[in-house]
């Protein structure tokens, strides 16, 4: 089982744990963190884009000039696609970029991409994470003791008010609840930061 020092918030080491090795151990899979991350991206797409075809946009009811004897080219209707202002062919209409990914999967690519953390020494584990107050200053000094450099995730086991705002505001920093957790924020965020609560709680729903 792979073995991991736990701080307190002023970065100071109080004991250790081991973490369970179906979550923080496995050989990581980037085929499948790979496909769960295109699934989360398009899943987060609207599909709202949209444009007007011939029959949707204003006026052109009737024909510009007679079919002979002008010498111009013969025209149907001035909002056919080659007029300004005229409709558009084959342009996007709404649609959802939605599809599935089995629940099998998903874990897999969560673990593998935890696992991946262990391995790079970018996991960080707190005994527990609290502040007084809303403070930006405070979160940014728990961050220095900790030594932590580059964009971090913080991963709460439940709702906590000052955390959460107090990481808002500090630049390539966010602070999620362990329900939400998710590849792209994993990916996106060079360090992890858990709470001993954090850790047990991953380790329920995902061993």
């Amino acid at each position: 089982m792979p073995k991991i020092d736990v701080y307190d918030i002023k970065g100071k080491k109080v004991s250790d744990i081991e973490l369970n090795e179906k979550v923080f151990g496995i050989e990581p899979n980037e085929n499948i963190v790979h496909s769960v991350l295109v699934n989360y991206l398009a899943n987060q797409r609207q599909g709202t884009q949209s444009t007007k075809t011939r029959a949707e946009v204003r006026g052109g009811g009737r024909k510009p000039w007679r079919q002979k004897g002008t010498g111009r080219a013969r025209q149907g209707s001035i909002r056919a696609p080659q007029w300004i202002k005229g409709g558009i062919a084959l342009g996007p209409k709404p649609r959802s970029y939605r599809f599935s990914v089995n629940k099998k999967e998903k874990r897999l690519a969560i673990k593998s991409i935890l696992s991946s953390k262990v391995l790079e020494n970018n996991l960080t584990v707190v005994d527990k994470l609290e502040l007084k107050e809303i403070k930006t200053k405070s979160m940014v000094k728990a961050f220095d003791s900790l030594k932590l450099e580059g964009k971090t995730l913080v991963v709460l086991p439940e709702k906590n008010l000052n955390v959460q705002a107090s990481t808002k505001n500090i630049e390539g920093a966010k602070a999620i609840l362990v329900n939400t957790i998710n590849v792209y924020d994993l990916l996106k965020y060079t360090n992890l930061v858990l709470t001993l609560d954090t850790v047990k709680k991953l380790e329920e729903v995902y061993a």
